[in-house]
């Protein structure tokens, strides 16, 4: 009976940790990909010091992997930040745990401290890297009262999941590319389109982000059968929030670095 109990208690936790709302493994590790291909020689130098040689790619599952461990549970709600439609992030009242706006302004803050320990900056950099990720995954940006897409019940391919799920690891996994080729495939961007989006700031970004969210909100209705259409309407949506998150970390960790 005892086994029983305890085999029900890991299923539960098991349910509970895979409704964890963050960008997939692949998509966090395009983003840092797409990334190195675009900081500066004087960055990557830093960079390497840093992360003793690791890719941004490798250190971009970082803020997810330390989910597990309590002494980091601070940091749960830096993953996002929900707000209704109705309102704007600068008119809503803040979290005092903070949010992804507040997150990745904090990491950049410590990270052009010149006093900061090795330690530290290893730590903030891997933090930044994922939340720049995590900035552009339109449900990090989403409704606190479904939990930002995760209480969002559709079908995939037939298959029961959540919005969040779909955007964060249904699609990338149908479209079965690693991260590796997500990253090589570049979207066709001029270089004058890139310097644009590079432009701007957090908030800026988030904002961008958001359109996103309601755009999705607007043409998706709990209960929704998605597949090939949807991967028609919305991957190439999704490759662009990929993109846009590797150039803009690339440009911040210039900013920082270079």
């Amino acid at each position: 009976m005892k086994v029983l109990i305890l085999l029900s208690m890991l299923w539960s936790f098991v349910g509970v940790a895979a409704e964890i709302p963050i960008w997939g493994k692949t998509g966090h590790r395009a983003v840092g990909a797409i990334a190195q291909q675009y900081v500066n020689k004087k960055a990557q130098r830093a960079i390497d010091k840093i992360l003793d040689g690791r890719t941004l790619a490798y250190v971009s599952t970082y803020a997810d992997e330390i989910k597990s461990d309590t002494a980091y549970r601070q940091y749960g709600p830096w993953h996002y930040v929900n707000f209704p439609f109705d309102t704007t992030y600068l008119e809503h009242p803040k979290s005092d745990e903070g949010d992804i706006v507040a997150a990745i302004e904090t990491c950049i803050q410590k990270l052009k401290d010149d006093e900061i320990a090795r330690e530290d900056a290893a730590f903030y950099l891997k933090l930044l890297v994922h939340f720049i990720g995590d900035l552009h995954q339109p449900l990090h940006i989403g409704l606190a009262e479904d939990r930002g897409g995760n209480d969002f019940q559709v079908r995939w391919f037939n298959e029961g999941t959540n919005l969040h799920t779909v955007w964060d690891t249904k699609m990338i996994e149908h479209y079965n590319m690693s991260y590796t080729e997500l990253a090589a495939n570049k979207v066709p961007w001029s270089k004058a389109k890139i310097a644009s989006i590079q432009k701007g700031s957090v908030i800026s970004w988030m904002q961008e982000s958001r359109r996103l969210c309601e755009d999705i909100y607007m043409h998706t209705r709990k209960g929704d059968k998605l597949g090939y259409r949807y991967m028609y309407d919305y991957f190439q949506r999704l490759q662009e929030q990929l993109h846009k998150g590797g150039l803009r970390l690339a440009s911040v960790l210039n900013d920082i670095y270079g």
